[in-house]
């Protein structure tokens, strides 16, 4: 048992995300590739690492193998120190039985005593699903400044998207005390949105944990049950205003556009940017090849990746293969997959190891005009026939064997 940590985080990287359609059918969402060379879980790890959190607990649910073995220790975010480092924690069996995850707060009641064996003075819990740079010191020093029992990151969204998030009250008099936390509503009564990023003193969370799985009509989720709960035992709640860039990538066309943003002029979200690096625990590969008839042009292509034909205004994973004449233009191809000869493809996200075979033509809109607002998946592993024509907006799935 090492020293006492003041703070600890808990990443909650257990995410389906069935709004991904055919990219989550075999990963969790925290393990889909993102800006070519990272997944979504590594911009959470990068924060801890870039805000001294040592000690990180990673609960892992859904389709759990491919994240293990790529957060392995930690290593990679300089996340393996003997005195905290990162631990995974799946689901475990106990003397009663062993049980799923039921809910974001379940998951973390299941592990409490990986908290307490670090008996920190604050919590902090995250989820491994959204992109965004953050310096979780700032929030922890606001929480002790406010003597708040809980703190909840927010940002501003529009009227539209608030109905998507859990929405914040806060007092008007600039005062940041939370009175008011509905989960989803359908009129919301503010635009401030919760970015699921919490700092709970410990005794806190413990208590509300404890209470929450003594209820058997809670679904044992913070936004739903715990944070409601806490505010009408009338706990000190406080909304920190976080000002940074922070995009939820939970549909297919925020996955598809937070990806395309990296490839404006000035994207929002600088990966090119020196201070607050994000690590990833990238495979050792080697550098891109173009070839001598390819014509490349504002993209991103990552290593291991051979390109013969043209790329446009794409995002290329590692160890991606285009042939000759083929032509991908504002799409994102994922790991290892490999588009044929001839083949054209547009506003598609082509799964990891998929095939598009020799003349496929993809998110192409019937007559020849390009359908603009619907985007194309291709599931991982995913053979497309020669010669197949998908129309645009198709979501690709093998047949369930």
């Amino acid at each position: 048992m090492g020293h006492r940590k003041e703070c600890i985080a808990m990443l909650l990287a257990g995410g389906q995300g069935s709004r991904l359609g055919s990219l989550t059918r075999n990963l969790a969402k925290p393990a889909v590739s993102f800006g070519g060379k990272y997944r979504i879980i590594d911009f959470s790890l990068s924060n801890c690492a870039n805000s001294g959190m040592e000690t990180v607990g990673v609960l892992t649910q859904y389709k759990p193998f491919r994240i293990n073995s790529y957060v392995s220790l930690g290593t990679a975010w300089d996340l393996d120190s003997l005195s905290g480092g990162l631990s995974i924690l799946p689901p475990f069996m106990s003397e009663e039985g062993g049980n799923w995850y039921k809910g974001t707060a379940n998951a973390v009641y299941q592990n409490m005593d990986f908290i307490k064996d670090h008996d920190p003075e604050y919590v902090l819990i995250i989820s491994g699903d959204h992109i965004y740079r953050m310096d979780y010191r700032l929030m922890l020093e606001f929480h002790k400044e406010k003597k708040a029992d809980v703190t909840i990151s927010v940002i501003n969204v529009t009227p539209q998207e608030a109905s998507r998030f859990g929405i914040v009250s806060a007092d008007e008099a600039g005062e940041e005390q939370i009175h008011k936390f509905t989960e989803k509503p359908k009129v919301p009564d503010s635009t401030l949105a919760s970015m699921g990023v919490y700092m709970f003193s410990w005794p806190v969370l413990q208590q509300a944990l404890e209470e929450d799985n003594a209820d058997p009509e809670s679904d044992n989720d913070f936004g739903k049950n715990v944070i409601p709960r806490l505010l009408s035992q009338k706990k000190r709640l406080y909304a920190y205003k976080f000002q940074g860039y922070w995009k939820d990538v939970g549909t297919v066309e925020s996955y598809y556009d937070a990806n395309m943003e990296l490839l404006l002029d000035s994207p929002s979200l600088d990966l090119f940017s020196s201070e607050s690096r994000v690590y990833s625990n990238e495979e050792i590969l080697p550098p891109q090849y173009v070839g001598p008839g390819a014509r490349l042009s504002n993209s991103l292509v990552s290593n291991g990746c051979v390109v013969l034909g043209t790329v446009e205004n794409s995002i290329l994973a590692q160890g991606v293969y285009v042939d000759e004449g083929a032509h991908i233009e504002n799409s994102i191809l994922l790991e290892n997959c490999v588009i044929g000869k001839e083949a054209w493809v547009n506003r598609t996200i082509v799964g990891e190891g998929a095939q598009v075979k020799a003349y496929c033509s993809v998110g192409i809109e019937t007559g020849g005009i390009v359908h603009q607002s619907g985007i194309t998946v291709i599931e991982d592993n995913y053979v497309l026939p020669e010669d197949t024509l998908i129309v645009g907006g198709t979501n690709i799935f093998a047949a369930r064997r």
